[in-house]
């Protein structure tokens, strides 16, 4: 064997443990809000001493901040990433956060918990730099096989953290947060001794403000009335998608008084049934349907599976109804493609920022507005009513009947802007 034949091999290995730390850190990064879903009402019941609806107010709160740091600093440490190099950034990202986890493993007041959650934020907010670094390490032809083990690990996460946070949550509130404070100190150490740095003067360039301001890509779509309205039919299925993680636990702790385990493997089901839909059974939805066929089916589909998660009073019933809202998840994609259909191929990168963008907007929003309507018809004595003055009937489902209300609008919308011999 010669030396450069050893060099290669070398190289070689090096790239694939990078690789798997890149996958790692984005899994985690993808667990930072579905971690602590299963656990959350006992933890703010626990650390505030009150009820459920005011648990989901504050839950509403930290995952609200959660979502606005990531919303902000993802652009940011990208920028910072181009001119400091890919290495610094995510290993610096990846030891705040195992010590963050750690801080919200012993926080004892809601003002900790609080700050933990905006420095969870900033430091999950390196997905942007983690795909660069896939860009950076991947050869031509194997940039979209690369991106879509990105993507797997991203989904496997959002499976992976409501999983293993309700099955922990069973040994105690805190068990989670422990244990991802050693994944992610775990997953440091890693890359501390397997990343290498690919940012070169070749491809350094200066941070700049105006590149990190996550709504830029917006501005360029405004001016395409079809692209407009269609990027505003993905932020209404998104902002009506979000009901999920934004009351799911606290609905199921209230209305059939499921344990953080049963809370936990309720959304891993949920997440493995979107996987199905996205990554197998799409591909025949679309051959049936049509791109323009499937979006209405999948919003018909989810407009009924509100109204039942609304109405529904039986716990293993919300079991059934998880494939039927599951369908839905053929929406985002089909949306997409039928969006990609109508921007030149100089745009598609600008889209995909844009769409990013739109998700993380309606998280922001559905974070803040979900939990509030729980807690006001959530709560028995009526004082989270007493804000607006009215006393409003028990029904801890009413979040969904806001869904279903969104869906039906972005329905309309749809036919609306996108005609059926539309491209």
């Amino acid at each position: 064997m010669t030396d450069e034949t050893s060099k290669r091999q070398a190289a070689s290995a090096t790239n694939r443990l990078s690789l798997t730390f890149i996958l790692v850190t984005v899994m985690i990064d993808a667990m930072g809000i579905g971690l602590i879903i299963p656990v959350m009402p006992d933890l703010l019941q626990e650390v505030q001493g009150a009820g459920i609806a005011n648990a989901a107010l504050w839950g509403g709160v930290l995952s609200t901040t959660f979502a606005v740091m990531q919303f902000l600093f993802a652009p940011v440490l990208g920028g910072l990433s181009d001119q400091y190099g890919r290495r610094p950034v995510l290993l610096i990202s990846t030891a705040i956060m195992a010590i963050d986890y750690l801080v919200m493993a012993v926080a004892g007041s809601i003002w900790l918990l609080l700050f933990g959650r905006v420095v969870g934020g900033i430091t999950a907010a390196t997905q942007s730099t983690a795909s660069a670094y896939m860009a950076d390490i991947s050869a031509p032809e194997d940039k979209a096989k690369n991106f879509g083990l990105v993507g797997a690990a991203f989904g496997m996460g959002f499976v992976l953290g409501p999983l293993i946070g309700g099955l922990l949550g069973e040994l105690g509130t805190r068990a989670p947060f422990y244990a991802a404070a050693v994944l992610a100190a775990l997953n440091a150490m890693l890359g501390w001794m397997v990343l290498q740095e690919t940012v070169t003067d070749r491809l350094r360039r200066p941070f700049s403000l105006t590149r990190a301001n996550p709504l830029g890509s917006l501005r360029v779509f405004r001016a395409m009335p079809t692209v407009g309205g269609l990027i505003a039919v993905y932020f209404i299925y998104q902002l009506a998608f979000m009901v999920y993680p934004a009351i799911w636990s606290f609905w199921g702790q209230e209305r059939f008084g499921w344990s953080p385990s049963t809370i936990g493997v309720s959304l891993a089901l949920f997440g493995i049934m979107m996987a199905i839909m996205q990554g197998g059974l799409i591909r025949y939805v679309l051959q049936w349907f049509g791109d323009r066929g499937t979006v209405v089916y999948g919003l018909v589909f989810d407009l009924i599976a509100y109204m039942a998660l609304a109405a529904v009073t039986s716990g293993t019933v919300v079991f059934i109804l998880i494939p039927m809202a599951a369908f839905a998840a053929v929406i985002s994609p089909a949306l997409t493609g039928l969006m990609s259909q109508a921007v030149r191929d100089d745009q598609q990168g600008e889209l995909q920022g844009a769409l990013t963008s739109v998700s993380s907007l309606a998280a922001i929003f559905g974070y803040a507005v979900y939990p509030f309507i729980f807690a006001m018809f959530a709560q028995k004595e009526t004082s989270s009513a007493a804000i607006l003055n009215v006393t409003l009937p028990y029904f801890p489902g009413a979040p969904y009947i806001l869904s279903a209300m969104l869906v039906a609008v972005g329905l309309l919308l749809f036919t609306r802007v996108h005609r059926p011999n539309a491209t």
